[in-house]
């Protein structure tokens, strides 16, 4: 994919002071991180390598990432290592997609106490999954999962939601056996939508979950997660331009059969939108649940592939290769870090040095 030409960092570099100034009072200690985080990100600021082409010795210096979970530019590298480890961890079946989603009506519930509403809206969601599939009216199995947190629309206001990858069955009651679910048809949404509801606490009395088709076995899966999994609020690809204190940014109208349009804001209303979903800090947005939670995975998930159908002996599973973090601009050979430096010697060797700046 090329580079874009348009950054949110570059919307906060011209209009962020402004806006910190006009809105200090209102800014948790957490945004305002992210906002000088994604702002400094791949600059000088934060110090950068010297880079040596390992085919034909071109070096050029590189900026360091910030390495904030919220900034654009910084998810690559996370979840090419996250989806490497999920690989090994991929069952020989169907994998379903479901969705458990809010009402607007508590988007500023949420967006006032975040850690308390999403740490609800997936315990809730985690529940109704594995009461509703353990039931033999329905499935019979202790399933097992893992759940995202997404908490944005496509317009970039608040939309807190859970999606939630399942394997198609679970194991037996006793753990003697894989329980197949149909290919077609995971569990019914009107109970799950029942159960939910129940689960959200007095308090909170509306909630609708969506459940979209299969999307295939394991083969399917990594490209989903890639998706879904490591992402912000909004990617650099979607912005358009900045000018005279607009933002354009193309949004995905679902509601009219998801036709592409582009959307005008001021700078400090696009600021003020994508601050809206900074999660709190330590908060962990991917979760994994039943057979595929942390403390049992291990045993679980083992006895789980033994039931299944192993995979081809001529076709074993392999960890992702490494990967270097760019290609030599002029060979396209591999380009390795020969050398770091902080902030203030980073100026001094691009100017002293003359190498090439690729941030």
């Amino acid at each position: 994919m090329n580079r874009p030409t348009l950054e949110v960092a570059d919307i906060i570099r011209q209009h962020g002071k402004d806006f910190i100034e006009r809105n200090r009072e209102q800014l948790s200690s957490q945004q305002l991180k992210v906002l000088r985080a994604i702002e400094h990100c791949r600059t000088a600021a934060l110090g950068g390598h010297l880079d040596r082409c390992s085919c034909c010795g071109h070096r050029a210096i590189s900026y360091n990432s910030c390495r904030n979970r919220h900034c654009p530019k910084c998810l690559t590298r996370a979840r090419d290592r996250w989806l490497a480890a999920r690989e090994k961890e991929l069952l020989d079946v169907s994998y379903f997609h479901v969705v458990f989603t809010l009402p607007h009506q508590l988007s500023t519930l949420a967006l006032r106490n975040p850690k308390v509403v999403y740490q609800l809206l997936f315990q809730a969601s985690a529940k109704t999954l594995l009461k509703v599939a353990a039931d033999p009216k329905h499935l019979g199995a202790h399933i097992g999962f893992l759940s995202v947190l997404h908490t944005w629309g496509q317009n970039l206001l608040a939309h807190p939601h859970v999606h939630c990858v399942v394997p198609a069955g679970g194991l037996s009651s006793d753990g003697s056996r894989w329980v197949q679910a149909r290919t077609t048809f995971f569990l019914p949404v009107k109970v799950l939508s029942r159960v939910f509801r129940g689960k959200f606490v007095a308090g909170l009395k509306r909630a609708f979950r969506d459940a979209k088709p299969p999307f295939g076995g394991p083969q399917h899966v990594l490209h989903y997660l890639a998706r879904y999994t490591h992402r912000v609020a909004i990617s650099n690809h979607r912005l358009l331009s900045l000018q005279d204190g607009q933002v354009i940014f193309r949004w995905k109208d679902y509601a009219h059969g998801s036709k592409l349009r582009n959307m005008s804001v001021q700078a400090h209303e696009f600021l003020r939108r994508f601050l809206l979903h900074v999660l709190p800090k330590g908060f962990v947005r991917i979760r994994f649940f039943g057979f595929l939670a942390n403390r049992r995975r291990g045993a679980l998930l083992l006895q789980c592939q033994r039931f299944l159908a192993p995979r081809p002996a001529h076709c074993p599973s392999q960890a992702a290769p490494t990967v270097s973090l760019w290609l030599c601009p002029l060979c396209g050979g591999a380009m390795v870090v020969i050398e770091r430096f902080s902030a203030d010697e980073v100026a001094s060797q691009t100017v002293e040095q003359g190498y090439d700046n690729t941030s």
